[in-house]
C-alpha cells in the first residue's frame, strides 16, 4: 500500500500571490516611509539622517492641527446625515410591499461606484458662483438676488464637501443595513406582532438592537475612510484660509508639491495615530469588546 501524498503545503501556493503582492505594494511602501521618516530628502539629493527632527517639527505645525480640525468637521457634517438617511431608506425599501425596491436600491448605490473626482468636478461646477446651476437655480426662484461665491465661505465650503462625501456613500451604507435587516430572523417579527406589538415599538426595541453589530461596523469604517479624504476635497478647493484642507491634501501639498518627501512621510505617520486614536476611541465607546 503506498503512502499517502501530502497535499498541506499546496494550499500555500493559491495565498501566495495576494501576500506577494501586499510585500510588494504594501508592506514594502510602508517600511520605506518609515525610513523617509527620519531623512531629510527633495527627492533629488542624497538622503540625510536627522532623526526625529520631522516629528518635532509636526508636532509644532500648526498647519497640521488646522487639518485635523477640518477633516473632523467635514467628516462629522458628512456622516451624521448619511448615516440616518442610509437607514430609513433601509428601513423603507426592506419593506414587502415596496413596488420596484430593487431599482431603487440600484439608483441610490450608483453615487457610490462614482470617482470622488468626478463627484468632486461636478459640484465644483455646480455651486460656481459665475455659472454654477445651484445660484441660477436659486436667483430664478427668487431665493437671492445676486450670486452667491459659496467657496468663498468656510462654512459653506465645508458643508459642501460634506454633501458630496454624504451623496457618494449613504447608498453603500443602505446597502449594508438592508443587509443586516435580512439577516434578523423573521420569527421575531412575528412573535411581536403576535404580542401586539405596533411598528414603532418593533423598529425600536427589536429593529434597531438587533442592527447594533451593523451599525458598529459602519460607524467604524466611516471613521476610517472619513478621516482620510482627499479627493472630492482636493477637487473643490482648500476654502478661505485653508479651512477645507484635509489631512491627507496636506501630505499631498507637502511632500507632491513642495517636494519634502521626508517631512510628508512623517505627516502620513501622523496621519495614521490620529486615525488609529478615534478609531480606538470609537471602539472604546461602542464597548465593541464586549
Amino acid at each position: 500500500m503506498g503512502s499517502k501524498v501530502n497535499k498541506t503545503h499546496y494550499g500555500y501556493y493559491f495565498i501566495a500571490p495576494f501576500f506577494i503582492g501586499f510585500a510588494v505594494f504594501g508592506l514594502a511602501p510602508i517600511l520605506y516611509t518609515l525610513y523617509l521618516s527620519f531623512m531629510k530628502w527633495d527627492g533629488f539629493n542624497d538622503p540625510v539622517y536627522v532623526g526625529v527632527a520631522n516629528y518635532t517639527r509636526l508636532l509644532h505645525d500648526s498647519f497640521f492641527y488646522q487639518t485635523i480640525w477640518n477633516t473632523l468637521i467635514i467628516w462629522v457634517l458628512s456622516n451624521a446625515p448619511q448615516l440616518v438617511l442610509a437607514l430609513l431608506l433601509a428601513l423603507i425599501l426592506n419593506e414587502k410591499f415596496i413596488r420596484g425596491k430593487h431599482f431603487f436600491r440600484a439608483v441610490y448605490f450608483f453615487p457610490h461606484i462614482i470617482t470622488p473626482v468626478t463627484l468632486g468636478v461636478i459640484f465644483s461646477l455646480m455651486f460656481d458662483w459665475q455659472t454654477g446651476s445651484i445660484n441660477k437655480l436659486l436667483m430664478n426662484l427668487g431665493v437671492i438676488d445676486d450670486p452667491v461665491n459659496w467657496f468663498n465661505s468656510p462654512w459653506w465650503s465645508r458643508v459642501i464637501a460634506s454633501a458630496v462625501i454624504c451623496w457618494q456613500y449613504f447608498g453603500f451604507n443602505m446597502i449594508v443595513f438592508i443587509a443586516g435587516l435580512q439577516s434578523i430572523p423573521s420569527e421575531v417579527y412575528e412573535a411581536a406582532e403576535m404580542d401586539g406589538a405596533s411598528k414603532k415599538q418593533t423598529a425600536l426595541h427589536i429593529t434597531l438592537p438587533l442592527l447594533r453589530p451593523v451599525f458598529l461596523f459602519v460607524f467604524i469604517t466611516s471613521v476610517i475612510g472619513g478621516l482620510q479624504l482627499f479627493d472630492a476635497p482636493l477637487m473643490l478647493g482648500d476654502g478661505p484660509g485653508n479651512t477645507s484642507r484635509t489631512m491627507v491634501m496636506y501630505l499631498y501639498e507637502t511632500a507632491f508639491k513642495n517636494f519634502d518627501y521626508s517631512y510628508g512621510a512623517a505627516v502620513a505617520y501622523g496621519i495614521f495615530i490620529v486615525v488609529m486614536f478615534f478609531t480606538a476611541i470609537t471602539a472604546k465607546a461602542s464597548k465593541l469588546k464586549d
